[in-house]
This record gives structure tokens, C-alpha cells and sequence, in this order.
């Protein structure tokens, strides 16, 4: 997403759109060109957490800086003096690293400050609601009140799907992977086309076949920039509903489909929604992308090779971002 800002109060109103949520007690990156990601982390409180916070930033902004690299760091906290310190320490770390901090705001729920020359302002409606408008003709969502209000949409009445699943996997069992594979394609191409809910037995079938791997990778293979809205749309459902047994897939997928259309926190969500007791490789593969920092252009250069889906996520999550682009998806 492209936004023209003009001001601190209208960085700081931007923000949330830029992530996805409100980001309360946080410390966010936002780079001023093209070749660095958005970051946020919790805001440290502690020595410790200082340095978790850096190890979490430090090697991606290393590994893609350039010289010219520049980027505002903004505090969201009602601790303001707090936020100047914090701010001035990853200033200086950021140098380290070969990237200048030429602008350092602190931000709270109705006002922002400019650390630098102490000129302070409110955040007003007329702000919120341009930024708002520009986002939405953008095709964005509006942001979540919280992060944790994001992974909570990921969260609703699994049961109605558990009902069938018994019929779905006897229907698999009586069935071939190529006939799965028509069914969730043509389920696929439906939904792109009205972006219907698919029904509980529908809903149970499809996530049984994408316990095939083949069967997932083809429905992996449709999604691109085009395609990611809508995917994020189906995925978003889909993780919602899905029993333990079978979140791996849909939320593995729901991940790819945010981390490419640049929205880092939905992505981090979907992968914590894969269940901790079922390892799975495409969830790893996906988060060691969005950790990397890797940018979404990589993988349209990736899908002119010979690779099949999953040996293109493979080499992405093992390739350190090096591409210049629009900035990458924030954490």
C-alpha cells in the first residue's frame, strides 16, 4: 500500500493501517524508502527485553540496508519519556547497522510528539478519517482495535465443521487425489468468483483434501498478487472454522496469502494458529519468510522457474531479501 504523508500526525494516523491493528504499547519501524521492512515489536520494558527486541530487528535491517537507508522510529506509549529514551537507543543501534533514524515521534491514543524539536499535536478526526478514506481505496481493511483482537478473528465455532467430518473423510477414502483436486479447485474458483462461504460439509471435504500435499500445493499455486485478497478471504474463514486436526493447511496458507500482500501481522497470526503439537513444514517454511524480511517480489521471479509450490517455498525461506521494493510486510 501507497500513502502520501505529509506530517508526523499524519505518519503516526497511518500507522495502524500500515500493520493491520492499533499497535498499543509498541515500537514500530517505518521505513523511509524502499528497501526495509515495516517492524513492529512489543514495547521493551527491560534490558532484556531491549535486546530480544533488536535480535528480532537487527540482522533483517543489516542484511537490507542500503546506503541511503532511512527510517522513522514512532513509540506508541503514554510514557513519553520513556518512549524518547527507547527511541534515541534504537536510533543509535540502527547506526550501527547503517541506518539513520531522521525522524523519532512518540505516539498515544489522541496526540504525537516530535522527540527531536519537541513540537507536539493532536490526532485529529480530519486526519483519521483521510487516512482512513485513502486506505480503503486502496482495497485495505479497516485496522483492528489490538493485535490481539486480530488473532482473535481467527478464532470461532469449530464444531459445526467436526460434525461432518466423518462423512468427509469417507468420502475421501472411496475418492483419488485427482478428483480432490477437481473438487477444491472448482470450490476455489467459485469463491473467487462471489466470495460465498463455503458450507459446513462443503467446508469439512475441502480441508480433508488438503491433507494431500499435491492437493494443496495447486491451490497454493493460485495465489498471487491478483489472487491474494481473496485468498486471504477464504483462508481467514476457513482457519476460523477448522478443527485442530486440519487449521495446518488453511492457516499455512492464510499466512503465504497476507505475508504477499504485505500484511506482515495477519500472516504472524494465521502461523500461530497451526497447532503446536503438529509441526508442520509449510508453516515453518512461511515463517522463516515473514522473520527473514524476504520481499513478496521474490516469489513472482520465483514462479518462472522450473520449481514446483512447494520447492519455490523452500528456496524463498532460504534466501535473505535482497530485492529493493514497496516495503515488506510489517512484523
Amino acid at each position: 500500500m501507497n500513502l502520501s504523508v505529509r506530517s508526523p500526525e499524519e505518519l503516526v494516523v497511518a500507522i495502524p493501517h500500515l500493520l493491520g491493528f492499533n499497535p498499543n504499547e509498541s515500537l514500530v519501524l517505518v521505513p523511509l524508502g524502499p528497501e526495509l521492512p515495516v517492524v513492529r515489536v512489543d514495547l521493551p520494558t527491560s534490558a532484556r527485553e531491549r535486546e530480544q527486541a533488536w535480535d528480532s530487528i537487527g540482522d533483517v535491517y543489516a542484511r537490507c540496508a542500503q546506503p541511503t537507508s532511512r527510517v522513522a522510529i514512532v513509540t506508541f506509549t503514554t510514557d513519553t519519556d520513556y518512549g524518547d529514551r527507547l527511541s534515541q537507543d534504537f536510533a543509535l543501534r540502527l547506526d550501527g547497522v547503517g541506518v539513520t533514524s531522521p525522524i523519532r515521534l512518540g505516539a498515544s491514543d489522541t496526540a504525537w510528539i516530535d522527540f527531536d524539536s519537541q513540537i507536539s499535536g493532536p490526532l485529529s478526526t480530519a486526519t483519521r478519517d483521510r487516512i482512513a478514506a485513502s486506505t480503503v481505496l486502496n482495497g485495505m481493511a479497516q485496522p483492528a482495535a489490538s493485535r490481539t483482537s486480530l488473532a482473535d478473528s481467527l478464532v470461532g465455532d469449530r464444531q459445526p465443521i467436526a460434525d461432518h467430518l466423518a462423512d468427509a473423510h469417507a468420502q475421501a477414502a472411496t475418492s483419488s487425489i485427482r478428483a480432490e483436486a477437481t473438487f477444491a479447485r472448482r470450490h476455489l474458483r467459485a469463491f473467487h468468483a462471489d466470495g460465498r462461504r463455503l458450507t459446513d460439509p462443503a467446508a469439512a471435504r475441502f480441508l480433508v483434501a488438503l491433507e494431500s500435499t499435491s492437493v494443496r500445493d495447486r491451490l497454493w499455486d493460485d495465489i498471487s498478487a491478483h489472487t491474494a485478497a481473496s485468498h486471504i478471504a477464504l483462508w481467514s474463514d476457513l482457519t476460523r472454522r477448522a478443527p485442530d486436526s486440519l487449521r495446518a493447511a488453511p492457516a499455512s496458507l492464510l499466512a503465504f496469502a497476507s505475508w504477499l500482500k504485505g500484511n506482515g501481522a495477519l500472516a504472524w497470526c494465521a502461523l500461530e494458529q497451526v497447532p503446536r503439537d503438529k509441526p508442520y513444514d509449510a508453516a515453518r517454511l512461511v515463517a522463516a519468510v515473514v522473520q527473514k524480511g524476504v520481499h513478496p517480489r521474490q516469489w513472482a521471479a520465483l514462479t518462472t522457474t522450473a520449481l514446483d509450490v512447494s520447492q519455490r517455498i523452500e528456496a524463498l525461506s532460504a534466501t535473505p531479501r535482497t530485492q529493493p521494493g514497496p516495503p515488506a510486510p510489517g512484523i
